[in-house]
C-alpha cells in the first residue's frame, strides 16, 4: 500500500521559487507513477504535472510548462516539484497522487488510487 505525504508548501512573493516533496514509507512506490494536481478555493481540482515510475517520461500542464519541473528519485521514495517564477494564480493546495500504472501520465484523477493530504502554497502579488 504506498501512502503519501507532501511536504514544502507555504508563503512566498511572486517571482519566488519553492520545491514541493512527497514521499512515501511504500514499497511500491517505484512501480507507480505519479502526479501532482492543485486546487484553489472555488475551483475545480486541476492537473499540474505527471512523472512515470521509472522517472523517463513527464508531462505538464501549459500553464505550468517552462515554470515547473517534475522530478523523482527512487531510492529516496520521494517526488519533487520544483515550482519557479511563481505567480498568484499559482496559489492552491497541491496534492500528489499514485498510478498503479507505471507507464501513465494520465491527466485524469480518476486513475490516481492514492492521495496525499496537500501541502497549501500561497503566492501574494
Amino acid at each position: 500500500q504506498v501512502q503519501l505525504v507532501e511536504s514544502g508548501g507555504g508563503l512566498v512573493q511572486a517571482g519566488d521559487s519553492l520545491r514541493l516533496s512527497c514521499a512515501t514509507s511504500g514499497r511500491a512506490f517505484s512501480s507507480h507513477s505519479v502526479a501532482w494536481f492543485r486546487q484553489a478555493p472555488g475551483k475545480e481540482r486541476e492537473f499540474v504535472a505527471a512523472i512515470t515510475s521509472s522517472g523517463g517520461g513527464t508531462s505538464s500542464a501549459d500553464s505550468v510548462k517552462g515554470r515547473f519541473t517534475i522530478s523523482r528519485v527512487n531510492s529516496k521514495n520521494t517526488v519533487y516539484l520544483q515550482m519557479n517564477s511563481l505567480k498568484a494564480e499559482d496559489t492552491a493546495e497541491y496534492y500528489c497522487a499514485a498510478n498503479p500504472n507505471g507507464y501513465s501520465t494520465t491527466t485524469n484523477p480518476a486513475y490516481y488510487n492514492t492521495w496525499g493530504q496537500g501541502t497549501q502554497v500561497t503566492v501574494s502579488s
